[in-house]
């Protein structure tokens, strides 16, 4: 047993003070108590620390090394798609364990607890399956091992590389399973997270209407049964114009018809949606896995969030490409999206929510239910994923409730993330993780050895 105290804490039932955490030996929280007095790891402000929902790990090593303009006179997610595939196509085994971790130290530092791992870099360069199938599921199932954060791995289902079903191209095809070796692959993953703490989870990502069959969605069903169903789902414009050139449909509008989503569904990006579509999806009790720092970076579109919370959807927040990994600025993104698009202020809050909190308290909640992970709340039973904000932040001081988590939100930035808890485990102290020179040692060396690689 293990026991935190915080001067003020977010609580299931709200903002309280002087609150005693008990976490059992399992990482989960058995009890809590208000108005205790000082005991155990003490801290100014503790807080639900939330899933972090859409990643793809290796990516990381590409951040700041897309920003040039190539041949074509407008550059697009479709262009920046291109330099993607060139670049995975230099990495090892080696290179994604050591990317998986830093940036997994990364999100922990941030103030994530859980890592939802969008993987599809899967087989050799050119296409050749390693020995060990799920060689790279395993790879960053280790990176989790090192880094002590939750997991939730997602293998992907990458199939075709249109709805054509277009074989796949140069780099894209390390992504490459006809259904059937997907399925073995699937299940050697989960044999590579039997070595982690129970905490850990296993969920399935077919890619995108683009790049699997439609019938193949009920038997990626049927391999979690009922558990993390995550796909990216109407991101740009003419992924909406193939969909409806090939199936007659818009994505979201297709999938609300044709397989009936509900609360163990994620979809990614959601940024291409009509009014009909944002409220029918929203409604269904699916979850909108939003990754506003990305989908700003390649040009995808606004979320449509004011219309997605009056028609009661849940959201969730993700890094997604990892270009640049910042809780509170996702958070601050996906408002000022909103307010630039409405020329608003203030649009998601309500009256008895400043937007801080509004925004915190969906993306928490609606994390742990896309990652298949009881989180998002500190309660007795939940397991303890904490985060522990500086009192002492100068864009803190004299603040209360709310205006805790508006001014970190929107004034501050995650170098008030004092502490974080993983299931229990403390792996960031004073804003640092507990291995983090050696985490960052194997990285500048990888790094050293892609450069100029892309």
């Amino acid at each position: 047993m293990s026991v935190i105290w915080a001067r003020n804490a977010l609580l299931h039932e709200g903002w309280k003070e002087n609150v005693r955490i008990e976490i059992g030996p399992e990482g989960r929280i058995t009890q809590v108590t208000g108005n205790a007095a000082p005991e155990g790891h003490r801290t100014d402000i503790l807080l639900p620390a939330p899933v972090n929902v859409h990643s793809h790990a290796f990516q990381r090593a590409m951040a700041g090394m897309t920003e040039r303009r190539g041949p074509d006179p407008r550059d697009t997610f479709w262009t920046w798609r291109q330099l993607m595939f060139r670049f995975l196509d230099r990495l090892t085994p080696d290179d994604v364990e050591a990317i998986a971790a830093f940036v997994q130290m990364e999100m922990l530092e941030a103030g994530y607890a859980t890592n939802a791992e969008f993987h599809y870099l899967h087989h050799q360069p050119g296409g050749v399956p390693y020995d060990d199938l799920a060689e790279m599921s395993g790879r960053i199932a280790a990176a989790a091992a090192e880094t002590g954060i939750g997991l939730t791995l997602l293998p992907v289902h990458y199939q075709y590389g249109g709805c054509d079903h277009r074989p796949l191209g140069t780099g894209q095809i390390r992504f490459g399973n006809d259904f059937d070796r997907f399925a073995r692959l699937h299940e050697d993953a989960a044999r590579h997270l039997k070595s982690l703490p129970g905490d850990t989870a296993i969920g399935v990502a077919p890619h995108s209407l683009r790049a699997v069959d439609p019938a193949d969605l009920a038997r990626s069903w049927d391999l979690v049964a009922g558990g993390p169903f995550h796909m990216h789902l109407a991101e740009q414009v003419a992924e909406v114009e193939e969909v409806v050139s090939a199936y007659g449909k818009r994505p979201v509008e297709w999938v609300l018809e044709q397989i009936a989503p509900d609360a163990a569904c994620c979809f990614i990006h959601c940024t291409q949606m009509q009014p009909h579509e944002t409220e029918g999806l929203a409604k269904s009790g699916a979850v909108a896995g939003l990754c506003p720092i990305t989908e700003s970076s390649l040009g995808d579109g606004i979320f449509d969030g004011v219309r997605w919370f009056e028609a009661g959807g849940s959201i969730a927040v993700g890094s997604d490409s990892n270009i640049r990994i910042s809780l509170s600025e996702e958070l601050r993104t996906l408002d000022y999206s909103q307010r630039l698009r409405d020329g608003s202020r203030a649009a998601l809050a309500t009256p008895d929510k400043s937007t801080g909190r509004r925004l915190f308290d969906a993306m928490a909640s609606g994390g742990a239910r896309a990652a298949g992970r009881a989180s998002g709340t500190i309660e007795a039973g939940a397991h303890a994923d904490l985060l522990a904000l500086d009192g002492a932040a100068i864009d803190l001081e004299g603040r209360t409730g709310d205006a805790i988590l508006d001014s970190y939100i929107f004034a501050g930035d995650d170098r008030m993330v004092a502490d974080v808890w993983s299931a229990g485990r403390h792996v960031v102290r004073d804003g640092r993780h507990i291995h983090a020179d050696r985490i960052e040692r194997r990285y500048r060396d990888t790094m050293r050895s892609l450069r100029n690689q892309i």
